[in-house]
């Protein structure tokens, strides 16, 4: 038997980042990826967002990898989306994602960080968000790419 616990949280964007999840209908669409990552063996802690952008923390099982895990939420969700009338304007996900991992003890920090987005994007930028993610969690910034619309 293998054991294993590793969270993530995973945060992606709208193609071009455009508004184009609207507030009213956003927990149908949590609700969706729910059930997709539940049906992949991932236990999801939270999910949440902006118009522009989707968080998850979730963790993983031992199987999946982080890369398919997102794929098959965002494959899965953008049909979902396109077909659905709530989200006329969906037009797809960014190919881009960032995942970073984190231990238990911080589970609940990333859960009411999650809670609050609605909150704290009334005085941030989902750039300035995504930056201090990156630098918080050492990862290099090629400014060149950062946050490069397809």
């Amino acid at each position: 038997m293998s054991y294993t616990q590793s969270y993530y949280h995973i945060v992606f964007s709208t193609y071009r980042r455009k508004p184009t999840i609207l507030m009213e209908h956003d927990r149908e669409l949590y609700a969706y990826i729910y059930g997709i990552a539940t049906g992949l063996g991932s236990h999801v802690f939270r999910i949440g967002g902006m118009p522009d952008h989707i968080h998850i923390f979730a963790t993983l099982p031992a199987t999946l990898s982080l890369s398919s895990f997102v794929q098959r939420i965002k494959g899965t969700s953008s049909k979902w989306l396109k077909a659905n009338p709530f989200f006329p304007d969906f037009r797809g996900w960014e190919h881009e994602y960032s995942a970073f991992s984190y231990g238990s003890r911080d589970r609940d920090m990333i859960v009411g960080y999650i809670k609050k987005q609605k909150e704290h994007h009334r005085t941030r930028s989902f750039s300035d968000e995504y930056r201090s993610f990156l630098v918080e969690n050492d990862v290099v910034i090629d400014e060149r790419y950062f946050l490069l619309d397809d």
